[in-house]
């Protein structure tokens, strides 16, 4: 094998081991359960393409960090195209839940084909991405198949978790942050820490090295969600492709509202009055920054992007692969992706 880093070269071998992992549906036998989830997957149906595919960030992490920590990244494919099947597994249920029927421009599964479908669709998903995880029995070995499957049970117990708690901060009143960090640290940071982790695994370097790489995926999954609650209020639309009004309105408890809330001053006033009007969207997220919760927000998520860059420091990455898994986080951080 040789280790080959240009990142279309990683992405087509990534499409490719996902359409392998799919093909365990059979799909002769029935072919609209099959489109269901290539359509989420963004292979079929109208808009089918680049954008509605996604960028596919967790499988390039987890292959990333394989080549970086000393293996070879075609041995690692299995486990990215589990990865990335289990986040899609969370976005379909998770679309349900949220009751959304967008996801990137199109209708999502469960408003295409009903609730039982999706569902079940997700149900697949999941179950796929598990089968595809155990052929690193092949590419790698047994040993190491078991401490990857280990590590993403894990991973997506703790996934169900900030689940869990998300909901459940629907219907509180009063969040604590610690409350919130524990949220995120299952809901978004639990899989990107499996990622890297499980790049260490498969290229079967040492505990201490698998530890600097969760770290680093855990730090990068905190620092990206308080960069995305900053965009999800004050960020430019038309660059981030969301609505910086649908935060306030949804009533999100996101860092910087459970921060201005803690001030008790005037945004938490007008919060606590109830639903927020199109109107006011405006004025509040000005009170937000007046009340310094914009940059409570960005000091915290620049404090977390030092800390994972330094655990990849520590996980001293080498090569190729280590200078563009580097790229990869730092453009990730500031959301040029």
């Amino acid at each position: 094998m040789t280790n080959e880093f240009d990142t279309q070269i990683l992405i087509d071998s990534i499409e490719n081991e996902l359409h392998r992992s799919l093909n365990d549906l059979g799909e002769a036998e029935l072919r609209q359960y099959y489109f269901m989830l290539a359509y989420h997957l963004g292979w079929e149906g109208e808009g089918a393409g680049a954008e509605t595919r996604g960028k596919r960030i967790r499988p390039l992490l987890l292959l990333l960090s394989c080549a970086a920590a000393g293996g070879q990244w075609q041995e690692a494919l299995p486990a990215a195209a589990a990865v990335e099947l289990i986040h899609n597994f969370s976005l379909i249920h998770d679309d349900i839940q949220d009751n959304s029927p967008i996801r990137r421009g199109r209708e999502t599964v469960w408003k295409r084909w009903g609730v039982a479908q999706a569902i079940n669709a997700g149900d697949a998903m999941f179950t796929l991405a598990h089968m595809s995880l155990l052929r690193l029995d092949s590419t790698s070995s047994p040993g190491i198949a078991i401490q990857a499957a280990k590590t993403l049970h894990q991973a997506c117990l703790k996934l169900t978790k900030g689940q869990y708690l998300d909901l459940e901060f629907e219907t509180q009143e009063q969040i604590s942050l610690e409350a919130y960090w524990e949220m995120v640290g299952g809901k978004t940071a639990a899989l990107l820490a499996a990622c890297t982790e499980l790049g260490a695994i498969v290229a079967n370097t040492s505990q201490s090295r698998h530890e600097h790489y969760r770290d680093f995926g855990f730090k990068l999954g905190l620092a990206f969600q308080a960069q995305d609650d900053i965009l999800g209020i004050w960020g430019d639309a038309a660059l981030t492709g969301k609505s910086n009004e649908s935060d306030l309105i949804a009533r999100k408890k996101s860092l910087p509202v459970l921060y201005g809330l803690q001030q008790q001053g005037a945004f938490a006033k007008r919060w606590n009055q109830g639903p927020v009007d199109l109107s006011e969207v405006e004025f509040l997220a000005k009170q937000l920054e007046t009340e310094n919760a914009r940059r409570y927000t960005e000091e915290f998520a620049n404090r977390l992007t030092d800390e994972a860059l330094q655990s990849l420091f520590a996980a001293n990455p080498s090569g190729a692969a280590g200078e563009m898994l580097d790229k990869l986080a730092k453009k990730l951080l500031r959301r040029e992706l």
